[in-house]
């Protein structure tokens, strides 16, 4: 018991000792940046595009900061929906014994891995664009919805006229953080013993019963604190998607930047909102993970 008290003593001077440290480095940065560029703090602009007051409807809407945070929310959750979707599919075709299945499985990772995400996003936005949405006629069915559709759209996607390039930008995420999941979920199946297939496989079950029911609820408690880093790197690499004008949280900071030259609080709001978005996604696979290990 003594040896355990003197444990946690320790530990906890430990990190008085690291807070104090990264308090003090913060002061000194921040003093830099005010004595030393002559930098002037000017905090009171952030809230003004946070919300705004709207004269028609009589109450505070999000304006374009928050406007923002919630594209970039809508995308990253279609984003990993697609990742987790591919990742899982691939990461299965990987494991598989016939040779062609396993080189389809990775061409992707391979191609995918070793092209910059700046360069995929161009490619398919101009693919998607120009060939694709063309091709299906999704930009006419969209413009043909109804008011009340295209606000559901709105919601739940994006506005009618940048439904295209959210698109793009989704399937560039999902396509290249889908590569990284599908390694994960290669080796989770692949960490599982023979004993549980031949076990399985004397019980009578067919392949898929045997995914189903045997290898991949015990793959998914391995994978899961990878697969909840990728997740989150999802949310971050959503931020690549500016370049193609969709208006999501750090597209919009860049033009509030730009006319109003608040550098510095502008760029700390936003880490701020991407630290809170990605801090509970942290949380929810932290008690998923605890949850699972619980009820093993």
């Amino acid at each position: 018991m003594t040896g355990v008290y003197l444990v946690k003593k320790r530990s906890n001077i430990l990190d008085i000792f690291v807070t104090a440290a990264l308090l003090l480095f913060l002061g000194y940065v921040t003093y830099r940046v005010s004595v030393g560029l002559h930098y002037r703090w000017d905090w009171g602009v952030i809230p003004n595009y946070l919300l705004r007051w709207d004269a028609e409807k009589e109450r505070w809407v999000a304006n374009i900061l928050l406007d923002g945070f919630f594209t970039t929310i809508r995308l990253s959750i279609w984003s990993i929906l697609f990742a987790t979707g591919i990742g899982l599919v691939m990461g299965i075709v990987r494991t598989r014994k016939r040779l062609f299945f396993r080189l389809v499985g990775r061409s992707y990772v391979e191609l995918i891995r070793n092209i910059p995400p700046l360069v995929l996003i161009f490619i398919f936005y101009f693919f998607v664009s120009d060939q694709l949405m063309l091709l299906l006629g999704v930009e006419d069915f969209i413009r043909s919805r109804t008011e009340m559709s295209n606000r559901w759209i709105t919601i739940l996607v994006a506005p009618p006229e940048l439904f295209t390039a959210f698109v793009a930008g989704v399937f560039t995420v999902a396509l290249f953080q889908g590569a990284y999941i599908t390694e994960i979920v290669r080796a989770g199946i692949q960490s599982i013993g023979k004993g549980q297939w031949e076990a399985s496989a004397a019980l009578g079950l067919t392949w898929l019963q045997q995914m189903r029911l045997i290898i991949l609820p015990q793959a998914a408690r391995r994978v899961l604190p990878p697969l909840a880093n990728e997740l989150i790197n999802t949310i971050k690499y959503s931020s690549i998607v500016s370049i193609i004008s969709i208006q999501e949280l750090t597209f919009q900071g860049m033009q509030i930047m730009a006319s109003t030259q608040r550098t510095i609080e502008v760029w700390l709001t936003i880490s701020l909102m991407y630290l809170l978005l990605c801090l509970s996604v942290s949380l929810l696979a932290r008690r998923l993970e605890n949850s699972m290990a619980e009820s093993v």
